[in-house]
């Protein structure tokens, strides 16, 4: 061929054949290849720009400008057509479709925003955050457009012919309309806008500040630990708690300088919490705990409080027996500094864990490369759901990093079903947090009657491979891969009519039962065995491996949970009604009460607590998603978890719902859902009473209407079953007995390692009605 067509070739197909560490004994499928490899920086002379995610316009950082004034003449066009439109289903199509353009735009620069190496595509995207946030929140407030809505909801008649899953969007654009502020006057609602446009601010003030390292002078800090910091100039930097240092002087001093208070971020901490709980008063909330828990599975801080105190008080025998064992370490190592602090459980319990089971990290690598990792969960997909994840080439512009992996999810009948774009590796300036985002949300498109794919991000911060290895993953980060995998397979399952309740956006204390279901296929030797395999010789991991793992995930498993009941604990206080005393005052209170580990005085823990922007009021749902994920495992597929047949079963009955579905009904089900699988054997036999009510409950809990009051208990009572606690529960004259006793050991890895981010702008907002 010519010079030219040569050239034009090379360029075309160099990326595909990139370099990959071989192993001796079997290859790699496609997309192992993909991920254990380290491709070649492309050439892309000659292909066409296509723009991040191929949105022309966002070749460059102008683009943001262009595409926002698009959205905002749509917005016009949809706003003018709902409110002079008759009411039907129509008005919930438009509604999702307008809810959907801004979405589009407004999640791609959440995203951007935090995540681009470019700081000028960074500083354009959090231009567009903030005017599409603008308009959101004026949306909200929009008398005509609500009224709109609200006249189909009042015709009985036109609602009866809606189908359940538009009704039940109806119902949630109209609570958004609703907590909001709708019903106020012209005067109040205005104010309601500017609260949740000066919230925008600083929420992202207080996010951004949350990770900024900070700065000693190196004279300040002994000279023989300097080599465990990062320096600039004549300052130390510290940028995290260093939590798995073996010395303790580093691990101290990480503590005290990373958690040093910055009078700046206090200030915006406090200003954003009576910002909060101004706009929750304004709106008609006791509090903002109360607004942020409508529409979850929790409902009211009460019962967020009482689940978070029972749990404490089930607890706090074994608690005290960790952190005794923990103490009793720390004395054999370092029998001259003895007390513990709170710099020291996560480091000691390592220590106990490994030198029990022998579980450390560099063993279990070797068996987790990055690919073969990939490999079991594509594996893992395609037996439960029939779907296979394959690797694409990304088009020139699609991607904002060459090692950006971009994976097309393909069902074995539906067909092409979304794409996943993987920001799996370490670069300067990109978050340490594993997250997920939702970029476009899949929708039924009424105006062209294709349905919309769901693009969504998986960001993680693993090690390059090098030349003589692939990424190899320690058993903590190849359950944070799965843990984020599962996020993004529910965005990519959950067919939904409408984007407004696609995948992920769902209710939060049921967003994350997916991904921690996932965790326990990541510790299943069933499924383990499947992909888990030596890099250079192909040897099987041993079974006795995984066992000793598992086990090794019991030892402190009460300390872990508690410290997470601390932190929820925190974040109700601090979202509760107002208290005469700073965020510190609380922190120290909450710390005593539900930790037990000394504070340490002159470090503000709460500065470092990021996830008070998009779990405020919330952090316990992962506590309460672990429940209901253990309920999935142990009744759908502890027997056997590679069952098509369940995994058929869980996609119809919960995934493939994302919020469109109250998630207590999807929990509960009915004699032929889910639940059949979910209810345990204590479960089973209780019997509810109410004659105050003049009526009779059924027996099974399989036919227990969600009564309003009444499914709270029995939520609460599913949870505690389900950490492993029998609960026997009469109601009767609407009094409540309960005896309760704790069985066995529960483990709750922490999860503020592997954050699930649907993005700062969606959850950010009290409430959007038009942010999907």
């Amino acid at each position: 061929m010519s010079a030219c067509k040569r050239l034009l070739y090379i360029v075309k197909h160099r990326g595909i054949w990139p370099s990959i560490w071989r192993r001796n004994v079997t290859t790699w499928s496609p997309v192992g290849a993909a991920f254990n490899a380290k491709p070649h920086r492309r050439l892309e002379l000659f292909e066409k720009n296509v723009g991040l995610f191929g949105v022309p316009e966002l070749s460059s950082p102008a683009g943001f400008e262009v595409t926002t004034k698009r959205a905002l003449k749509d917005t016009r066009e949809l706003v003018d057509k709902v409110c002079s439109s008759p009411p039907g289903a129509v008005t919930v199509e438009t509604f999702d479709q307008l809810s959907d353009g801004l979405c589009k735009v407004a999640d791609l620069a959440d995203f951007v925003k935090v995540a681009h190496p470019d700081p000028s595509f960074r500083e354009a995207a959090e231009k567009t955050c903030i005017e599409i946030g603008t308009v959101v929140e004026k949306l909200n407030t929009n008398v005509d457009l609500c009224r709109s809505l609200k006249n189909l909801l009042d015709n009985k008649e036109v609602l009866a012919q809606l189908d359940p899953e538009t009704r039940k969007v109806a119902e949630l654009f109209m609570f958004d309309f609703a907590i909001s502020g709708i019903h106020l006057d012209e005067k109040l609602r205005k104010e309601a806008v500017k609260l949740h446009v000066k919230l925008l601010d600083l929420n992202n003030e207080f996010l951004m500040g949350s990770h900024l390292p900070n700065r000693i002078a190196k004279s300040a800090i002994p000279e023989h630990i300097h080599c465990h910091f990062a320096t600039e100039g004549s300052f130390i930097q510290i940028g995290g708690l260093h939590a798995e240092s073996s010395n303790d002087l580093v691990r101290e001093v990480a503590y005290r300088i990373f958690l040093y208070p910055n009078s700046d971020l206090m200030e915006c901490l406090e200003e954003l919490l009576k910002c909060r709980n101004k706009l929750a008063k304004l709106v008609g909330y006791e509090s903002y705990a109360h607004r942020a828990l409508q529409g979850t599975m929790a409902k009211t801080p009460e019962t967020v409080m009482n689940f978070l105190q029972l749990l404490t008080d089930k607890l706090s025998e074994r608690t005290a027996i960790d952190f005794e064992m923990i103490k009793d370490m720390k004395t054999k190592l370092n029998p001259h500094n003895a007390e513990l602090m709170p710099w020291d459980p996560p480091y000691f319990s390592g220590v106990l864990r490994a030198e029990r089971y022998n579980i450390e990290p560099s063993l279990y690598s070797p068996y987790f490369s990055l690919g073969s990792c990939m490999e079991g969960l594509n594996s893992l997909f395609t037996q439960l759901y029939g779907v296979s994840i394959m690797s694409e080439h990304p088009s020139a512009g699609e991607v904002w990093n060459d090692d950006v992996r971009k994976l097309a999810v393909v069902h074995e009948t539906e067909g092409l079903l979304g794409y996943i774009y993987c920001d799996f590796f370490h670069r300067a300036n990109k978050p340490h947090q594993d997250c997920h985002f939702t970029i476009r949300g899949g929708r039924q498109c009424q105006e062209s009657g294709q349905y919309q794919l769901p693009l969504v991000v998986l960001m993680l911060s693993l090690p390059h491979p090098t030349k003589s290895a692939p990424t190899l993953l320690t058993p903590s980060m190849m359950e944070n891969l799965f843990h984020e995998m599962g996020h993004a397979m529910h965005s990519m399952l959950g067919r939904t009519r409408y984007q407004h309740t696609t995948g992920t956006r769902c209710a939060t204390d049921f967003a994350e039962v997916p991904s921690i279901l996932m965790e326990y296929f990541a510790t299943d030797y069933r499924v383990v065995n499947q992909f888990a395999r030596h890099y250079q010789t192909g040897q099987p991991l041993p079974q006795s491996m995984v066992a000793r793992l598992c086990e090794s995930k019991k030892v402190c498993g009460a300390a872990d949970t508690q410290l997470q009941i601390f932190y929820s604990a925190l974040d109700q206080m601090y979202h509760g009604k107002p208290q005469n005393r700073s965020t510190t005052d609380i922190l120290k209170d909450m710390q005593q009460k539900f930790y037990g580990l000394p504070y340490t005085p002159n470090t503000a823990w709460q500065l470092r607590f990021s996830h008070l922007i998009g779990y405020g009021a919330k952090y316990y749902s992962y506590l309460m998603s672990r429940a209901v994920a253990s309920m999935v495992w142990k009744q759908c597929f502890v027997q056997d978890p590679l069952n098509r047949d369940m995994g058929e079963r869980y996609r119809r009955e919960m995934l493939a719902h994302g919020g469109g579905k109250e998630p207590m009904l999807m929990v509960e089900g009915s004699g032929t859902s889910v639940l059949d699988c979910l209810a345990p054997e204590p479960f089973s036999r209780i019997r509810l009473t109410c004659s105050t009510a003049g009526c009779r409950l059924p027996a099974s809990p399989l036919q227990i209407p969600l009564w309003r009051g009444v499914w709270k208990l029995l939520l609460l009572e599913k949870v505690l079953v389900m950490l492993q606690t029998t609960l026997w529960i009469q109601i009767s004259d609407c009094r409540v007995r309960s005896v309760v006793r704790y069985l066995d050991e529960l483990t709750i890895p922490s999860p503020m390692m592997s954050c699930f981010c649907e993005n700062s702008f969606e959850l950010n907002r009290a409430c959007i009605a038009f942010s999907g």
